[in-house]
């Protein structure tokens, strides 16, 4: 992330903190990648996973009915209207200095922070949505049902507006001109608020799972949690893989997770000292650059795995009875969507990888500077004069971490696409569809390690 000045860097390991030299260490994730392959090839022969995400254990009485009740779903909502309330104190009265909280609260509290917690809990944003609740209480005084709007949402949207607003939130963390300054920051949440707000009014509350940035991302992400609903709405302990293997095909849910996944990877770029010559030298404006650098990046990742789920579809059903029916035809255009899914685990690995030193030592001081939001010398948490503790953050620990993170996603990516391709494709081409899906998961591996460690 490199939201400005203010901001420490993210990653404090390199290739001199690797166990490995590099070369060795992306021929290992290779060929781990391989070898797992071929042993779900011989072991897996059946799907496991739960499409449906209909089983799981029921929780304890006790923990459903206070997750359940109404008292605890308006504290959720009571305290995500402090928080946005103490931050737009930073953000409205506050200086437009380093000293400001309002930067770290945004990129590195919520963006970053979002990642840890739902994989814990879920999808929490939904829980403590500001804007939300904002709906919800106008909705509530005019008496109005909060899910019907003044028109209905089309059948086709899905996720496309989340995979525009994540976009334009990537972009901003990553490429806009002065992204850590109030005035920016501003001006984007405040077109944010108009556009979840506004297409609240006009379709209901449904809008905010199809278009919030954030609530898209936690709800994804929260998938991989250990706790979740079951089909039937009861709150349930789950195999996290269970969780995400019934994550379903809609429309723009393929470009929400190359979304997530390419922005990570150009993040990573965009530290490169190769790129960064590039982005002083070609005479152009570091924005115009950037943003070419963003959208080159979500494109690589978009035809890689376009092109490899393709092959995987061909090859897959390649000299079955029903390959030239119609039938058949349009289910092969959903193995994209089908097997989307295996993206997620790669791109929270890339993730944790990626901001894991970040979210820990600029996490902190953000955490202090909140104690006085308008430095003023107020110290309202007690807080004020915390220093980071960086014992979690050191360069060999940090360097193991990413490489442990990055390769436990794409084993992850490769046994979800695995499970899923036993169901698509017919028993005796299943395993060679997804040779493809092995290429992919193969150059993404290689591609996040050199990039993570280019610096």
């Amino acid at each position: 992330m490199t939201g400005g000045p203010a901001l420490l860097a993210h990653g404090v390991g390199g290739r001199q903190d690797l166990p490995i030299t590099l070369p060795e260490l992306v021929v290992a994730a290779a060929l781990t990648l391989v070898v797992t392959f071929v042993a779900l090839g011989l072991l897996w022969r059946e799907p496991r996973l739960d499409r449906d995400a209909a089983g799981g254990r029921p929780v304890p009485d006790r923990l459903a009915g206070l997750v359940d009740a109404p008292a605890f779903r308006w504290t959720l909502r009571g305290l995500g209207l402090l928080a946005t309330g103490w931050f737009c104190v930073g953000l409205l009265a506050g200086p437009d200095t380093p000293d400001n909280p309002t930067a770290g609260a945004l990129y590195v509290l919520l963006w970053v922070g979002l990642v840890p917690v739902s994989l814990l809990f879920g999808p929490v944003w939904r829980a403590v949505s500001p804007l939300r609740t904002v709906h919800l209480l106008v909705a509530l005084a005019a008496r109005r049902d909060p899910t019907r709007g003044v028109r209905e949402l089309p059948a086709g949207l899905g996720l496309w507006p989340a995979a525009l607003t994540l976009f334009g939130f990537v972009w901003l963390e990553l490429v806009a001109p002065e992204r850590a300054t109030l005035p920016v920051i501003t001006a984007w949440l405040a077109g944010y608020a108009v556009v979840m707000l506004g297409g609240a009014a006009l379709f209901g509350a449904d809008w905010f799972d199809r278009a919030d940035p954030f609530e898209v991302y936690s709800a994804l992400v929260g998938r991989l949690a250990p706790i979740g609903r079951a089909a039937d709405g009861v709150l349930v302990w789950r195999n996290p893989l269970d969780g995400i293997a019934g994550l379903r095909p809609r429309p723009g849910l393929v470009a929400v997770v190359i979304v997530l996944l390419g922005s990570t990877l150009f993040d990573s770029l965009s530290n490169a000292p190769a790129w960064l010559r590039f982005a002083q030298e070609n005479g152009r404006h570091p924005a115009v650059t950037g943003s070419a650098g963003l959208v080159g990046v979500i494109a690589v990742v978009a035809v890689a795995y376009l092109v490899a789920t393709g092959a995987a579809a061909r090859v897959g059903r390649a000299g079955s009875a029903g390959a030239a029916d119609p039938a058949v035809s349009v289910e092969s255009r959903r193995v994209p969507g089908e097997l989307a899914h295996s993206i997620v685990p790669i791109a929270v690995g890339y993730v944790v990888a990626h901001y894991y030193s970040l979210l820990i030592l600029e996490g902190q001081r953000t955490v202090a500077l909140l104690s006085d939001p308008r430095d003023t010398g107020a110290d309202w948490f007690g807080t004020a004069g915390w220093q980071p503790h960086t014992a979690l953050v050191t360069p060999s620990g940090v360097a193991n971490l990413q490489i442990t993170v990055i390769i436990v996603g794409h084993l992850l990516g490769t046994l979800l696409a695995h499970d899923r391709a036993l169901y698509l494709f017919p028993r005796a081409r299943a395993v060679a569809g997804q040779l493809p899906l092995l290429a992919l998961m193969v150059a993404y591996t290689v591609a996040g390690l050199l990039l993570l460690y280019a610096g």
